[in-house]
């Protein structure tokens, strides 16, 4: 069977950036389950799964704008201390949930200094190329409970 809209694929994965530094891998742990056309990877790998079928193996390159997308200038700020009401200690790395135009925003901590928070609102890997190596595993077609909720269940999936 073929990596399609509506089927659920397993895959392995190791994604490194363009020095070949490895940012996230499965190795020791669990392939990746999800199900094909429902958003649930970035859209440039989820291209990329189209056709393909277990045992399958490959190395895609995602470019930015089909990954985290491209890096926004404007989602880095400069807030008040008084901004972190109830938390103690702010150190660079720490990660947030703020309000934005457009809603909930998670926000990363660039630095501190002078009473000033510096906070990043894009993605760790926004503007960055994505270098994949898949191994599909499996594929099967999703099951119509799946399919009515719009995630995996069971091995691999969501639990209810």
């Amino acid at each position: 069977m073929q990596i399609a809209q509506n089927t659920v694929a397993s895959f392995n994965y190791t994604l490194t950036d363009d020095q070949g530094q490895v940012i996230d891998s499965s190795d020791g742990r669990e392939p990746l389950t999800y199900m094909h056309g429902s958003g649930q990877i970035v859209p440039g790998l989820e291209s990329a799964m189209e056709g393909r079928q277990a045992g399958d193996q490959f190395k895609v390159d995602v470019a930015a704008a089909e990954g985290y997308g491209e890096h926004h200038a404007e989602l880095i700020q400069e807030v008040p201390m008084e901004a972190f009401q109830g938390v103690e200690d702010i150190q660079p790395g720490m990660q947030f949930q703020g309000r934005g135009p457009q809603g909930v925003i998670n926000v990363t901590v660039t630095k501190v200094e002078d009473g000033k928070v510096h906070i990043d609102g894009n993605h760790p890997l926004a503007g960055q190329t994505l270098h994949f190596a898949i191994e599909v595993v499996s594929v099967r077609a999703a099951s119509e409970e799946e399919l009515a909720h719009g995630h995996v269940h069971g091995e691999g999936g969501h639990h209810h």
